[in-house]
């Protein structure tokens, strides 16, 4: 592992016991990991290299431009990015062929799914070396043949975003109650049942009945809303500040968390469970 922080190197066994220590494993694999300030060092002999760094597209771009100069020519070069097109990030790479988007969702030690993002089809050699490398070691990659922003998840939950953040800012309801709306209701079902498949199993021509009410009355705001961005600009950006859609105490943010987390791991436990027998 790199990154231009000592401290942030200094960390990682902890970090990593304490993942262990929570999926209840054994033995951590702190001990397996080399940690380094120095790009090439880390990169010099990797047949893999995934990076991880803030989302700064021209970060990014540095970055990959110096990959490509220190590593392997056969090495795959992965951006974990969640958001900005491979296309932008991989702008100064000479072999675009061997550059991919591998976006982990967090936390990746509880939720299995990584998309992995290809540019064009001089991508589908080294994506299938990453798929039978992520499926190895327990993760469950999906193909993103079109390189767009925000690929395919933070697609479908931005979108839902949008809507929520257009209701709230109408008076419709307050953020609590879209919270609600969804928790009991459609959300309890999206662990098992997607959303075409929910299309499917009700019925098409219902699917249709229904669109051809909503689609036209849905919100279409081109850009991130005036609402957020008030809340924003006065410097409501959530639990970190104690209020943003909603107001939130230190205790009532760390119950939130670890609702979550709980949540996550049980999810994590029962697949695997499911996948060992």
């Amino acid at each position: 592992m790199q990154d231009p922080s000592q401290a942030a190197l200094d960390a990682i066994p902890d970090r990593i016991d304490e993942i262990a220590a929570f999926l209840g494993r054994p033995s951590s694999p702190a001990p397996l990991i080399s940690a380094t300030r120095e790009l090439h060092s880390a990169v010099a002999e990797a047949d893999i290299i995934i990076e991880a760094a803030p989302e700064k597209l021209a970060l990014k771009q540095d970055i990959f431009e110096n990959l490509e100069r220190l590593a392997r020519p056969d090495a795959i070069l992965c951006s974990n990015t969640s958001v900005i097109p491979i296309t932008s990030i991989a702008a100064r790479v000479e072999d675009k062929s061997r550059v991919l988007g591998t976006h982990f969702w967090n936390p990746p030690h509880l939720v299995p799914l990584v998309e992995i993002v290809l540019m064009s089809e001089a991508n589908r050699p080294a994506a299938e070396t990453m798929e039978t490398l992520l499926r190895s070691i327990g993760r469950h990659p999906v193909l993103v043949n079109r390189d767009i922003p925000g690929f395919i998840g933070n697609r479908l939950q931005h979108a839902l975003k949008r809507e929520a953040i257009a209701l709230v800012a109408a008076g419709v309801c307050d953020a609590e109650t879209i919270d609600d709306v969804v928790k009991l209701g459609f959300g309890a079902r999206l662990a098992v049942l997607g959303p075409l498949e929910q299309s499917d199993l009700v019925g098409l021509d219902l699917t249709k009945a229904i669109h051809d009410v909503l689609i036209p009355d849905l919100d279409v705001t081109p850009a991130t809303h005036d609402y957020l961005n008030a809340l924003v600009a006065k410097g409501e950006t959530g639990m970190k500040t104690g209020k943003g859609f909603r107001h939130w105490t230190p205790e009532q943010a760390e119950a939130t968390r670890e609702r979550l987390r709980a949540f996550l791991a049980a999810s994590a436990k029962s697949q695997a469970d499911t996948a060992s027998r």
